[in-house]
């Protein structure tokens, strides 16, 4: 309950109007008796209230020319009128000048207050609204794309660009460039940012998912299926569904996405009526799709349908110094996260930083700046607590590398010896083809010579 809400209570009758005033009052509310209409007009134009009990019959100034004055003046207060005169003209006259609700006396306390209480609820749902507007106003802009160099510059100016727009978009670029970010950006400077961004990787999930995932199932439409799901269509309804590792979705999804796409509508697994859907659609990618379109594992139309809008997303290594102001972007974030004293770069870090070719591109950088604040000593990160190695990635002490490196130098060699054929290659691994997708990405690994 709001206790802070301001009632004003008009009435000519003394009893009434102090009456419904201490009921108000005991309920915790800030209720004023005010004996007539004149007084009523007069208080209104001076001070805030949240809303006005009134009196339909009362000398000289009425409950109806009150109403009409609330109306007149602007303010947005809800109205109730009291009446004795129980017929069917004087409510419908008043709820037809703009009175939200009447109530016939004698006044029953119960009854007003689940009124009142009503009121003030929708009251406060409003406000909290216009906050929650505000606070996701604030955040459409680009604050979280780092970067001045010419490539961010134009990116971001596509972004803005399109926002506006239900075109869909297909972001391209390799991993770890922030497709998600991009995506993000789009929604939060589009007219959808008040409803849901729904993100779905298709690449981390199952084939046998990812319909499920997008289109929700039925109670019944198979083995476990013991409730309704909903899909992340449905979820995303009035706002933006982003599909990452689009290239990853088998030969029917496609279909049936091409299908949504066309006709903002689609049916879930087991289910007979047909569902409609304005989810605006941002598709991502790391892959070349005209050459899976060559290779016969993605549909064209569904390429053409997605790529209405492209934007690329540049490689880390392409944007200058961009890398020394996400850098210190890093180190002020998981300094202050940790309460580590790291205040900059020594000159020989910045000099590897530069000088990296930075394959997992910014979450590479995220990850090794996180690493250097856990392990560095003094003030400032040194190149060695950067453990990057040289520039081809190796450990300058005697050659080694670690676990980890390892790990990524073999899985490139299977997918080089495999031809990148990730359904061998990962038999051959003895993973499953999500687990191997889940470790490229982490490894910023994309498939070398093309332009994704």
């Amino acid at each position: 309950m709001n206790t802070s809400a301001r009632i004003m209570v008009v009435d000519d009758e003394k009893i009434v109007r102090e009456s419904v005033s201490i009921w108000l009052q005991k309920s915790g509310y800030d209720a004023v008796a005010v004996e007539g209409g004149q007084q009523a007009i007069d208080l209104l134009g001076k001070e805030h209230w949240d809303l006005l009990l009134v009196d339909l019959k009362m000398p000289r100034v009425d409950g109806l020319k009150v109403l009409r004055k609330t109306l007149e003046m602007g303010k947005d207060v809800p109205v109730i009128i009291f009446t004795a005169y129980a017929t069917v003209e004087t409510a419908v006259e008043a709820m037809r000048v703009g009175a939200y609700d009447y109530l016939v006396k004698p006044i029953d306390p119960d009854l007003l207050a689940m009124k009142v209480e009503k009121i003030v609820e929708r009251q406060n749902l409003a406000r909290e609204n216009i906050l929650l507007r505000q606070k996701i106003d604030s955040l459409c802009e680009f604050d979280e794309i780092i970067g001045n160099s010419k490539p961010m510059q134009d990116l971001l100016e596509l972004v803005a660009s399109v926002a506006d727009s239900d075109a869909t978009v297909l972001i391209t670029g390799e991993s770890g460039t922030g497709k998600e970010l991009i995506a993000r950006a789009i929604h939060r400077n589009s007219q959808r940012r008040y409803k849901a961004f729904v993100a779905v990787s298709v690449g981390s999930l199952p084939a046998t998912l990812v319909e499920s995932e997008l289109f929700g199932y039925e109670k019944g439409a198979f083995t476990g299926a013991d409730h309704v799901h909903m899909g992340k269509f449905e979820l995303a309804d009035g706002g933006t569904l982003f599909l990452d590792e689009i290239a990853e979705m088998d030969a029917k999804v496609q279909v049936d996405l091409l299908r949504v796409l066309e006709s903002k509508s689609f049916y879930r697994l087991g289910g007979n009526r047909e569902i409609n859907t304005d989810a605006r659609v941002i598709a991502a990618t790391n892959r070349d799709l005209k050459q899976e379109i060559a290779d016969g594992s993605f549909r064209e139309d569904l390429y053409y349908r997605l790529n209405v809008v492209e934007i690329h997303s540049p490689a880390l290594r392409d944007r200058g110094d961009d890398i020394i102001v996400l850098a210190e972007h890093f180190l002020k974030k998981f300094a202050a996260k940790s309460g580590r004293d790291k205040e900059k770069f020594s000159k020989k870090a910045l000099d590897l930083l530069m000088r990296y070719d930075w394959p997992g591109n910014v979450r590479e950088l995220e990850n090794a700046i996180e690493r250097a604040v856990v392990v560095g000593k003094g003030k400032q990160v040194e190149a060695q607590d950067l453990y990057l190695g040289d520039v081809s990635g190796a450990s300058p002490e005697k050659g080694l590398f670690s676990l980890k490196e390892a790990e990524k130098r073999h899985l490139l060699q299977v997918l080089e010896e495999t031809g990148w054929n990730v359904t061998h290659a990962a038999q051959i691994l003895k993973i499953d083809r999500a687990t191997l997708y889940s470790k490229l990405k982490s490894y910023g690994i994309s498939r070398p010579g093309k332009k994704n």
